[in-house]
């Protein structure tokens, strides 16, 4: 891909520029998000100082940043001892007193001299009735006011890195802009009202006036390149993944039906929608990259087996992944029971296969005798070779990297590919972390399943607490226990120390697992739980997602109020997979304040993980929502997920008109995506 030469200014470095160089540089590098210029262009201010001069000191107001000229009436050095110094200016309306800690007596004597005419810029205050202003961000003679620029931006800034300092360095990257091609239609920025690409970056780094109409569309423009670029980028890996051929998979007219009628419940509406969805896909000759997202007990696994019963009847091999290998067994287990009766075959392989079992499963699938097979990482194995590998199934796929897939993927010929996460966002989320799959959501759980009843108990009543899961053990039932930390705590609520506690309290098994174990050691822990071997499990986060102890009713949280809200429902979804009433228990520590109230009362009254995970997105915004920083929640500079969401789904509209299915990149949106991609520099496609 060859970019356009008129982006090249905007790709030097910044070391570059009058008094950065390298040391410099490696130090705005990561406030800045990059060692571009553009990536100085692209720093957003967080809002816009108003330094017009006012005409005089009296009408300067407090608690407000302002600048004026007056004349230096008098000069007041620190007195012994004192760190003090001030400098009283003076017009014929007023007085202004400047103070200043710890500066050089004689440095201040040159900058006012009694009588010179300055300006000065800076907040002013209102101490006992009088105006004054302390250590001014501007001090310049007066007939140099034109310098002091009039609406001047704050920016983010670093240690050692003045807004000053910054707004410099922007400036001389403003002067390297060059004539840049417009990639959005004209038809779009009249629409709009929005203003040309550097227009918009004149405006927001270099205002002439306080218009916040005009600073708003600027930014608002801003952030729909933003956008587009994101969505050109996940087109065009979308439209790389369909100029491959795949085998088609298609089942018989009536296999949807017959599935459905081989259940031994009714699946519900969102997934027979999603069964469809699927069916669909796997008949075409191009590859399916298809997530199914659903809600904790949401039903994905049936959905993911009917895919995997359709693949093998259309004459593919299946390979399911899972990040764990007590998640790999347990959805082995799930789709086995399923696929079993239609006739299809199934096989668990992880690291802890016996060698003679593991070298059947082997030999079984690169004959074609084994049409699934189900594990972890080691179905990445060289040495594992499939006949006819057509769809590929990944759960808790986040866990997973982008390698990994394409490892797997690589077994077969561009196999279909279906990745399942339990794990609700919102929308708007779900656009910018998965904008390059079609999208199955099953927003409905299966008739009959009993909701999770939610208390929120103070830890005064810890005692009750304990009182009653130990009468629901003795009556042969299972909980969860969960600490917010390992160890080194000081009110007994880590889990090492709470094990220890309950474990003398309870005649009945108590188990533990925490991050700091070993992964043979985690999934022995839940493993023996799952047989029902522990009767209590106390554990930290890591059994968050994925765990399935149908005799687990009762999940304990404590310090409830620590953990994230959307947190709180996936581990509250550890539990209710049975047919016996389920609680959780939300142990807190009062007072609370009122986010955290929010949390907990939002908790208490809904199961609903997509509504939750709108509640938590508006309540701590696009940050780490749901724990998934590490998954690929991007970085935005202009665009703001909790105002932009209309900018994101028009962006996702206008790049599928841009480049639909075979269309290749144009000049102006390779020189867009060059400075404004994902990926910050030029798309790797």
């Amino acid at each position: 891909m060859t970019l356009p030469e008129t982006v090249f200014p905007l790709l030097g470095d910044i070391s570059t520029l009058d008094g950065v160089g390298e040391k410099l540089a490696q130090k705005l590098a990561p406030l800045i998000g990059g060692r571009r210029i553009c990536d100085l262009l692209f720093h957003k201010p967080l809002r816009w100082t108003d330094r017009r001069p006012v005409e005089a000191l009296s009408e300067l107001i407090p608690d407000e940043t302002q600048t004026v000229c007056a004349s230096v009436q008098n000069f007041s050095g620190a007195a012994r001892g004192s760190k003090l110094q001030k400098v009283r200016l003076a017009d014929e309306t007023g007085f202004l007193t400047l103070v200043f800690f710890n500066a050089n007596t004689g440095y201040l004597q040159k900058q006012f001299p009694v009588g010179r005419r300055v300006a000065v810029s800076g907040l002013v205050e209102d101490f006992h009735g009088q105006r004054q202003m302390t250590h001014p961000e501007y001090v310049l003679p007066a007939e140099e006011i034109g310098s002091i620029p009039p609406i001047e931006p704050v920016y983010p800034l670093t240690a050692g890195i003045t807004n000053k300092r910054l707004h410099g360095f922007i400036l001389q990257a403003l002067a390297c802009l060059p004539d840049l091609p417009e990639w959005i239609s004209e038809s779009l920025l009249k629409s709009r009202g929005w203003p040309g690409f550097e227009a918009s970056l004149r405006l927001i780094h270099q205002p002439e006036t306080m218009d916040p109409d005009a600073l708003s569309l600027a930014g608002e423009r801003l952030a729909y390149d933003e956008a587009l670029a994101r969505a050109l980028t996940f087109r065009l890996q979308r439209n790389a993944v369909r100029k491959g051929k795949t085998i088609e998979l298609v089942a018989p007219d009536d296999f949807q039906d017959r599935f459905e009628h081989a259940l031994p419940y009714a699946p519900t509406h969102a997934q027979v929608r999603a069964m469809g969805e699927i069916a669909a896909d796997l008949a075409d000759p191009k590859p399916m990259q298809r997530m199914l997202q659903g809600d904790v007990g949401s039903g994905k696994t049936t959905v993911a087996a009917f895919a995997c019963a359709l693949a093998v009847k259309a004459g593919a091999q299946v390979a399911i992944m899972a990040p764990t290998e007590v998640l790999a067994r347990q959805l082995f287990s799930s789709i086995r029971d399923i696929v079993s009766p239609l006739g299809c075959s199934i096989a668990c392989l992880t690291g802890g296969t016996k060698a003679a079992e593991r070298r059947s499963i082997m030999d079984s699938i690169e004959s074609g005798a084994l049409d699934i097979l189900c594990g972890t990482h080691a179905l990445f194995q060289d040495r594992i070779v499939f006949d006819r590998l057509g769809f590929v199934v990944i759960d808790e796929q986040h866990r997973f990297g982008v390698n990994d897939r394409a490892r797997l993927a690589q077994k077969g010929v561009s196999p279909h590919l279906l990745i399942m996460s339990a794990t609700p966002i919102p929308r708007s989320l779900a656009m910018t972390i998965h904008g390059d799959v079609d999208l199955s959501i099953l927003d409905e759980k299966p008739v009959g399943r009993l909701p999770v009843e939610t208390r929120t108990i103070p830890d005064g009543r810890l005692e009750d607490v304990i009182n009653a899961v130990g009468r629901a053990i003795r009556g042969g039932e299972q909980v969860f226990w969960v600490c917010p930390r390992v160890e080194d705590d000081e009110d007994g609520s880590a889990a090492i120390s709470r094990h220890a506690m309950l474990d003398e309290l309870y005649e009945e098994p108590v188990g533990l697992v925490h991050g700091k174990l070993s992964s043979a050691a985690k999934d022995a822990a839940l493993e023996a739980f799952r047989r029902g071997d522990t009767s209590v499990l106390v554990a930290t986060t890591v059994i968050e997602v994925g765990v399935d102890v149908p005799g687990a009713t009762i999940i304990v949280i404590e310090s409830a109020e620590r953990f994230g809200l959307a947190q709180l429902h996936q581990l509250r979804g550890r539990v209710g997979r049975g047919s016996k009433k389920s609680f959780c228990l939300l142990v807190y520590t009062p007072p609370l304040g009122e986010t955290a109230k929010k949390r907990l009362d939002t908790l208490r009254q809904s199961n609903d993980g997509f509504y939750i995970a709108e509640v938590d997105f508006n309540l701590r915004g696009p940050g780490d929502i749901l724990g998934l920083a590490q998954s690929g929640v991007p970085s935005f500079r202009f665009l703001d997920l909790s105002k932009h969401q209309g900018l994101l789904a028009t962006s996702q509209k206008d790049a599928t008109l841009q480049l639909p299915e075979g269309a290749t990149l144009s000049s102006e949106q390779i020189a867009l995506l060059s400075l404004l991609g994902p990926e910050g520099g030029q798309p790797k496609v």
